[in-house]
């Protein structure tokens, strides 16, 4: 991708030093053990452990705020250079996770500093960063087009969909999530100043609430609709549907990837103008619950069983044939299940409607997109009633490698093993 601004070269020198930075960052972390603590180490309050069999931030009790980025690699980067990359992009992300500077800053007073410094003084936040890589990266520049895993392909063209490609796809993405905004952005950000001569981002979301819970501890959030959402959502507690629904098996085509999973990412705006003038009962019908509540139609509590036969006195069904939980439910789908973990966002007005440009940045975890999402959304995208409302504005898909088992390891190692 071509970079929108040109770089003075004072610039592109700062880049190329900060780039060759990321190796002395991860020599750092890898080869000294009080940098990161061990897997086995208890976590310090407010910080989520880095290393594990899976990455943080898929099953994490889902944070409050996202920042979330898409990269592509610069022309010309080697597939050396993209492995140094993510040496030092694991690095870096293992110390802010822990609360840490991005490095020990002992830069010459007339030399950049090596963190941005906006986080100094604020807790970890419970921060994770998660890692994937694009479909695109596995294109003949780098030797690697023989490990890419069928699963790993472009979501397919869908109905309704008005995508706009400078929000969609990417060689690489991180979802840095946290209960502090200003720490989620920090994260994106130091990575992204890390990437500098490597890499360029390619778009950056940023969300301000969460639509989705990955745990029985949690509440279920209300999307900007006013709707509860994701209440039946696969919790972390539940590790049979996990293993059955979102991690990769040893069945899995590609060994690198056994053990982790793959995200899709959607921006869908709102049409919250619209949505605000229909009647509550509309409103009911179209998300097949009650707005108060959040119970299914013709239940009392919020996870009582979804009565998808029940009919009315006059025969149709209480929940309407085109009503979203329906359409959507694992049983009317062979099954297909889902791990959602989606954000609110706004951003600003769109200037040819004047109307506010606000809706749900989608993300969902799952073991394969071909028998997971992507029959959910055709055949949401067929028929629900609330596509009247929503518009589906980006797109992605990236294959989230299994996690960083110590100090030692980097996001996607064995991706690079000969």
């Amino acid at each position: 991708m071509v970079e929108r601004f040109a770089l003075s070269r004072r610039r592109a020198l700062l880049g190329a030093a900060g780039f060759a930075g990321a190796g002395v960052v991860a020599a750092t972390a890898a080869g000294c053990s009080d940098d990161s603590p061990p897997a086995t180490a208890t976590a310090p309050r407010g910080t989520v452990p880095f290393h594990g069999a899976q990455q943080a931030g898929i099953t994490t009790d889902a944070q409050d705020r996202l920042a979330f980025a898409a990269f592509d690699i610069s022309a010309g980067v080697s597939r050396d250079q993209l492995r140094e990359l993510l040496v030092g992009w694991t690095a870096a992300a293992a110390r802010m996770t822990a609360g840490q500077a991005v490095a020990d800053d002992a830069a010459s007073p007339h030399s950049p500093p090596r963190d941005t410094g906006e986080a100094i003084g604020l807790t970890a936040g419970n921060l994770t960063i998660t890692f994937g890589v694009g479909p695109s990266l596995f294109d003949g520049r780098f030797g690697l087009a023989g490990r890419k895993p069928a699963a790993l392909a472009d979501i397919p063209p869908l109905p309704g969909d008005n995508l706009d490609p400078l929000r969609s796809r990417g060689d690489l993405c991180v979802q840095a999530c946290a209960d502090d905004p200003q720490v989620a952005f920090h994260a994106v950000r130091n990575l992204r100043r890390l990437a500098q001569g490597a890499a360029v981002l390619r778009w950056f979301q940023l969300d301000f609430g969460r639509t989705s819970t990955t745990s029985d501890s949690q509440d279920t959030p209300r999307n900007l609709m006013g709707f509860k959402d994701g209440t039946n959502n696969v919790k972390r507690e539940d590790t049979a549907s996990l293993d059955k629904h979102v991690w990769v098996g040893a069945d899995g085509g590609q060994a690198w990837m056994r053990g982790g999973t793959y995200v899709v990412t959607r921006r869908i705006r709102m049409l919250l103008e619209s949505w605000d003038r229909d009647f509550l009962q509309d409103q009911e019908n179209v998300f097949g619950r009650t707005k108060g509540s959040g119970a299914p139609l013709g239940a009392a509590e919020e996870f009582d069983p979804v009565p998808l036969t029940a009919k009315s006195a006059g025969g149709e069904p209480v929940i309407p044939a085109d009503a979203n939980i329906r359409l959507a439910a694992a049983s009317t789908n062979d099954g297909a299940t889902i791990l959602r973990r989606g954000y609110s966002y706004t951003d600003g007005v769109n200037q040819e409607t004047g109307q506010l440009d606000a809706g749900l940045f989608f993300i969902a975890f799952q073991r394969d997109p071909r028998t997971g999402f992507i029959p959910i959304q055709r055949r949401l995208a067929a028929s629900d009633a609330l596509n009247e409302y929503i518009v589906h504005t980006s797109s992605a898909v990236f294959a989230v490698p299994p996690g960083v088992r110590d100090p030692k390891d980097f996001w996607a190692s064995s991706l690079f093993t000969v």
